[in-house]
């Protein structure tokens, strides 16, 4: 029996973002991740506890995140699981596509992964490198054709930074054409204390958009409920391309997004200072009822709107807020 939950601002429990591992073999500019995970990371049964209660509560997409999911050893098995319980309509993962090899992607596929995130911030090696990528342009690539080959849906997250990979915008742009998947386009957000954040190094929505649609006409297809990507249409059918406007355009209003750490700690907005330990209430012991009402406490507690409440400091960062979690511990 599902029962759906609201937060305060009447905000439904729609997707579990739940992160597998901090560690990452990439240091890209805008996470610059620890690389080490937490002491203890959740246990098989108890991610499927997690999600499995979650999906009682309303929650219709599972994404697998990091670090770097393909780094944990249980991805495939936790997919297997999943899908063979019917939990939810939806997993998906977002990797860097570093690891991602047709052997890999065609274990995904079996498992009953539904569509994969690749990460990609420059259409060229150098611009990749510079972003904290290393070498990783070429098998990023080949990642895309591996994921496509298996029947995998691609799309492509790219983070803009002004100053960083600003001019990578229509390169990607036509790079990701050509390869036949979706760009979305991610201004730079305050997440975390490790990458610097500055409101000057935002590029924002408008302006990428601006700059692709003088090399193509774009058609606005707008934004789904609860999505975080607002799309446009390639007017000449080369696709479509995707902003995700987190400064310029908070979409906190219908945010639908619960975030579970690899070692169990809920946070209920991207950009929070505290999380909620549901180890406790993730142990075995305990009945599926106790993880139930925490978590739909903690969903009906919910108040934030970061995001919206930047915007009316004109896009700065809160200076008095506790420290965020990090972007590889929270999960993106």
């Amino acid at each position: 029996m599902t029962t759906a939950i609201h937060d305060h601002l009447k905000r439904a429990l729609g997707v579990l973002r739940l992160s597998l591992t901090a560690r990452c073999n990439l240091a890209c500019r805008y996470c610059r991740p620890e690389n080490q995970d937490p002491r203890t990371l959740l246990t098989h049964q108890q991610r499927l506890k997690l999600v499995g209660v979650a999906a009682q509560l309303g929650c219709r997409r599972l994404r697998l995140t990091g670090g770097e999911p393909l780094l944990a050893p249980g991805l495939v098995p936790l997919i297997q699981a999943v899908k063979a319980l019917d939990l939810v309509e939806e997993v998906a993962i977002t990797s860097n596509g570093v690891l991602l090899d047709r052997p890999q992607a065609h274990r995904l596929r079996q498992a009953g992964l539904d569509r994969i995130t690749i990460s990609l911030d420059g259409a060229d090696p150098q611009a990749v490198r510079r972003m904290g990528g290393g070498n990783s342009f070429a098998q990023v690539v080949a990642a895309v054709g591996h994921a496509q080959a298996v029947g995998l849906p691609v799309k492509i997250n790219m983070v803009v930074m002004a100053h960083g990979n600003g001019d990578q915008v229509v390169p990607m742009a036509r790079l990701c054409r050509k390869l036949g998947v979706e760009l979305r386009l991610i201004e730079y957000m305050d997440v975390g204390n490790r990458n610097g954040w500055q409101p000057q190094q935002v590029l924002t929505a408008a302006a990428m958009t601006a700059r692709i649609a003088r090399c193509w006409p774009l058609q606005p297809v707008g934004r789904q409920p609860g999505a975080t990507a607002r799309r446009w249409r390639y007017g000449d059918g080369g696709g479509f391309v995707s902003t995700i406007a987190s400064i310029s355009e908070p979409f906190c209003g219908d945010c639908n997004r619960l975030r579970v750490t690899a070692d169990g700690v809920a946070y209920t907005c991207l950009f929070a200072s505290q999380g909620t330990d549901l180890k406790p209430a993730l142990d075995s012991r305990q009945p599926d009822a106790v993880l139930m009402r925490q978590l739909a406490s903690l969903w009906w507690q919910r108040q934030d709107r970061y995001s919206e409440e930047r915007a009316l400091r004109s896009q700065q960062a809160d200076p008095r807020r506790p420290s965020p979690a990090e972007m590889a511990y929270i999960g993106g």
